[in-house]
């Protein structure tokens, strides 16, 4: 069931429906129906993965909780002393740690398995052929379930919270069960933590009609990015990226642009889609973007991008790769080889290594994402080198960096290079990337944006003039999001400008969307992970 189908917005309306009919402490239940609903809406046989998820993260967390429930009533049982209860709890410890490696091991060995699969198949295969060895070994023909990496890595998150007793385990299986299918956030993110949804899922929501409208509001609004700009950029962008070879050049550059917008467009549409359908339901989901094409580096925008996935990831793979055993011990070594400085930096390098493989693989299974991950890593961290010279320029020419000339460029030289690594993301081969990005340096006409070369790409030239219209109306409300919310911004104007805006909006949707004939409204790009 996509997002942005007829059969979604009725099914949306009619669970609204119901979960404030039934105003008491049951509305988690209609939740609950409401999303598995929707996803046995992709088909009963990908629902078994979902399943054994929930409930082995669950049983494994309540495993948890009594392990240190009994050793807490051990050591005040037996009055043991310091070093006593240090022992003891570090054998304890050694108990929980091997039950969280069995979850960690069972739900993201189910990931790692249907996704990819088919990839380690291509990469031994390619080793066969090298040593001359000649055969295929077959392909995996499974189905990947709806949203499983978020589902997934959710789980995950709340087992290693309970295992670190940031929180007590959830004991209602329902409830627990709620947390990681809600269907609003099923296919498109964002990764939420169980202590910010706990109370959420069991407090009575009565119906609010500011809240609601706010709601829909938000969806309206992603509808807009979704359907109005991604949806007709898509057109160029697959153009281009399927023929390479005749699009390369300007072109090439074209689609790049084009790619940059739409893959912003469509991610965070998706995202105002899904936090507006939970605040309908009054649950409010953690924010997934804040403004990123207006970042100074490219650490600051993966700050800002796709915020919940890179805090999960800080959360549970960088600090505790940092502080790990192997790295704290590579660190004193290359302390005493190479000195203060080259140690400290290593469990920061290691830990970023990690983090962006994880970060690389996650977006696809192929090489070319693994490259893309580790130039994003590289990028960062040489920017985090340089940071002294930058200061101490800065320090020479103290009034530059406030003025708006030079953020304008930090923000276009920052936005230029992030859409050159994008074109890993968007040719999924490093050769023939390398290829691209040199055509767009040594075969560039400028003429063939004004001479009607870009018609090869699709799109006529309404249609280009609806995507850059579309462009600048998310720069523009963009822009106003320095004041607060866009929203709260309307309602504070008279009843005919609030009219106006919505009502256009919606008139925008619904005229210009990207679906009738010659077009069709595409699933959401992050579906597939």
């Amino acid at each position: 069931m996509l997002l942005v189908s007829y059969e979604f917005l009725l099914f949306f309306a009619a669970s609204a429906v119901c979960y404030y009919l039934l105003c008491g402490r049951f509305q988690w239940v209609v939740l609950l129906a409401a999303s598995y609903l929707f996803y046995l809406s992709g088909g009963l046989k990908v629902t078994g993965f979902i399943l054994v998820t929930t409930v082995s993260t669950w049983l494994l967390g309540l495993k948890l909780g009594r392990l240190k429930g009994e050793t807490k009533a051990y050591i005040k049982a037996h009055g043991l002393g310091r070093e006593e209860r240090k022992a003891y709890r570090a054998k304890r410890k050694a108990v929980s740690w091997r039950f969280l490696l069995i979850g960690l091991f069972l739900n993201f060995g189910i990931l790692a398995v249907l996704k990819y699969t088919n990839f380690m198949i291509g990469n031994v295969e390619a080793i066969f052929h090298i040593l001359g060895s000649e055969g295929a070994l077959g392909r995996t023909d499974w189905v990947l379930p709806l949203g499983i990496s978020y589902y997934t890595f959710q789980s995950m998150g709340y087992l290693n919270d309970v295992y670190r007793d940031k929180y007590e385990p959830e004991k209602n299986l329902g409830q627990f069960a709620l947390f990681v299918s809600f269907f609003p956030q099923l296919v498109e993110g964002p990764i939420s933590r169980f202590d910010e949804m706990r109370e959420q899922f069991r407090r009575v929501h009565r119906f609010d009609g500011q809240e609601v409208a706010f709601g829909l509001q938000r969806m309206l609004w992603g509808y807009f990015k979704k359907l109005v700009v991604a949806d007709r950029l898509v057109h160029a962008v697959l153009t281009v990226s399927r023929d390479p070879g005749q699009f390369g050049g300007s072109f090439a550059l074209a689609g790049m642009v084009c790619y940059t917008v739409q893959i912003y467009a469509d991610f965070s549409g998706g995202i105002d889609i899904v936090l507006g359908a939970a605040q309908v339901f009054g649950i409010k989901l953690p924010e997934n973007f804040n403004r990123p094409y207006f970042s100074k580096t490219v650490g600051e925008y993966w700050r800002r991008w796709h915020m919940s996935l890179m805090a999960w990831l800080r959360e549970y793979i960088f600090y505790p790769a940092s502080v790990c055993g192997p790295v704290t011990k590579l660190s004193k070594w290359g302390k005493k080889r190479f000195g203060d400085a080259v140690g400290r930096r290593i469990p920061v390098y290691a830990a970023s290594l990690l983090v962006w493989l994880v970060t690389g693989i996650w977006h696809g299974a192929s090489w070319g994402f693994v490259f893309w991950g580790l130039i994003n890593c590289a990028v960062i961290l040489a920017a985090s080198e340089l940071a002294p010279w930058q200061r101490k320029f800065h320090e020479k020419h103290p009034g530059l960096k406030d003025r708006r000339a030079f953020k304008g460029f930090q923000i276009c030289r920052t936005m230029l290079l992030l859409s050159l690594i994008q074109t890993l993301e968007y040719y999924q081969a490093v050769p023939l990337t390398v290829k691209m990005i040199g055509s767009m340096a040594f075969n560039f006409s400028l003429s063939a944006f004004w001479d009607g070369s870009l018609l090869a790409l699709g799109l006529d030239g309404w249609d280009w003039a609806l995507a850059g219209l579309g462009s600048l109306l998310m720069l523009f409300v963009s822009l106003a999001q320095r004041k607060g919310s866009v929203r709260a911004q309307i309602r504070e104007k008279s009843w005919a400008v609030r009219f106006l805006c919505w009502f256009g909006l919606f008139l925008a949707v619904l005229v210009f969307g990207a679906y009738g004939h010659g077009f069709d409204a595409s699933q959401f790009i992050y579906n597939q992970f």
